[in-house]
């Protein structure tokens, strides 16, 4: 019983990685927005700049979960 309750705070406390990747989608995001304001002539190259910064962002997200998996489901 207090084994499953240390892996259920354990994973509890890994899953705020996922609210730490969610504010860094909304910056990289918000920041495409004011760079198009600011250029729009440039609208093309910033957004890929923006989909590169929201695959690695995505990756850390992806990696916390799996951390939150294993932490569930292998102890």
């Amino acid at each position: 019983m207090l084994v499953t309750a240390a892996k259920l705070i354990g994973a509890g406390a890994a899953t705020i990685g996922l609210s730490g990747a969610g504010v860094g989608i909304g910056s990289v995001f918000g920041a495409l927005i004011l760079g198009v304001a600011r250029n729009p002539n440039e609208k093309d190259e910033l957004f890929r700049y923006a989909l590169l910064g929201f695959a690695l962002v995505e990756a850390i997200a992806l990696l916390a979960m799996m951390i939150v998996l294993l932490i569930l489901f292998t102890f």
